[in-house]
């Protein structure tokens, strides 16, 4: 059974999930690019179930809204909607289904640029993934906000195009878990950069009822990262990276060997992109785990350096790195800054370094991951 699964399970035995929700049975919002309140659960959400959030705009939305929305993530809806929107559901609402949900989902519709946010390439075509958590026949209307839309700017039906519209699209995994979704090809709008939204309106067929979504997103190059949650994450996972069973010997003591330095020397000016960089877990055990960063070039010129910083979780130490400088930061953080031969990142590639560390079993760094040139 899932995490979400679990917590929903115990949820409705103690007779609080979908309170006061009537029949609405359908659920779901966008998981790539990920809604606000799918990807604040994920920054939120701990091995025990608990929220406890990294990322400041989803802290602010739980000290507005409590946990019990974010538990329900996939619940932005409004029951009587039956297809209406634009002059239906008021500007600034949007991202709450116009405060019309079981749930307050109102902390949600905030003004703000630091919201998790997906990382994608203008003119390019991502497979869009929507939460079938109660799968029901329908269309989805998805729209991207007109270039020049800010972040300062709370949502408005005026700032957005309807670039798709898509009915009973395939669906994968079991509804009611945090894996299954529908599917669909969405190309996205070319000539942009920046900052941007994704807003979808789901409209069933079979009832009234309507969910909305609302997915920060930046048009910089990027491949579906995403950035601003817990450790950061690849493309787009739906339950915590796995770890390897337990090594037969003890963990390595030294680090694998390091790959040839180039013939040619690097560049001397920097790349002019995006870094950004995300962090996975590649095995663990009893006391310690094995770690890997990706460091990714999404500009249009080579770089020459590059830096990525964290805060490792309570109670763990690195105590070895390869493929990189490490260096101690102030309050525990730890920086990593690339060797004589791997500062060279070609235009959309990537370098990675690894490490060894001690734990408690705090894996996962504290707040995200950060990356320069």
């Amino acid at each position: 059974m899932s995490l979400i699964s679990a917590v929903a399970t115990l949820f409705s035995s103690l007779g609080l999930l979908f309170l006061g929700q009537g029949t609405a049975e359908a659920h779901g919002v966008a998981m790539m690019p990920g809604s606000r309140t799918y990807l604040c659960y994920k920054d939120a959400v701990t091995s025990t179930g608990a929220l406890s959030p990294t990322n400041a705009a989803c802290a602010a939305a739980i000290a507005q809204s409590g946990t019990t929305p974010l538990y329900n993530w996939f619940a932005v809806l409004d029951s009587n909607a039956g297809g209406k929107g634009d002059g239906y559901v008021a500007n600034g609402t949007l991202c709450s289904a116009g405060n019309k949900s079981p749930y307050d989902f109102s902390a949600y519709n905030a003004a703000r640029d630091d919201w998790p946010r997906t990382h994608l390439t203008s003119g390019s075509t991502i497979q869009l993934q929507y939460s079938n958590w109660a799968a029901h026949p329908g269309s989805f209307r998805v729209y991207v906000t007109k270039p020049g839309w800010s972040t300062s700017k709370a949502l408005a039906w005026a700032d957005l195009d309807l670039v798709q519209t898509v009915t009973n699209p395939p669906q994968v995994g079991t509804p009611g878990t945090d894996g299954g979704h529908y599917y669909w090809d969405l190309p996205l709008p070319s000539g942009r950069s920046g900052n941007a939204m994704v807003f979808i309106q789901w409209v069933r067929s079979d009832s009234n009822e309507n969910f909305f979504s609302c997915s920060d997103v930046a048009f910089d190059g990027g491949h579906g990262e995403v950035t601003g949650i817990r450790g950061g994450s690849t493309q787009p996972p739906t339950s915590p990276p796995p770890t390897t069973a337990p090594p037969t010997t003890q963990p390595p003591t030294s680090p694998p060997p390091t790959t040839k330095p180039p013939t040619t020397p690097p560049p001397t000016n920097p790349g002019n992109g995006s870094c950004m960089a995300t962090y996975s877990i590649t095995s663990s055990w009893s006391g310690g785990f094995q770690g890997q960063i990706e460091v990714m070039n999404h500009g249009t010129s080579p770089t020459s350096k590059w830096s990525v910083s964290w805060t490792p979780g309570t109670g763990t130490q690195v105590t070895s790195l390869w493929n990189g400088n490490l260096a101690s930061g102030s309050g525990g953080a730890v920086t990593v800054t690339n060797l004589a031969y791997n500062g060279t990142i070609a235009p959309n590639g990537s370098t990675t370094f690894g490490f060894l560390a001690n734990s408690t079993g705090n894996n996962l760094p504290v707040g995200s991951i950060s990356c320069s040139f």
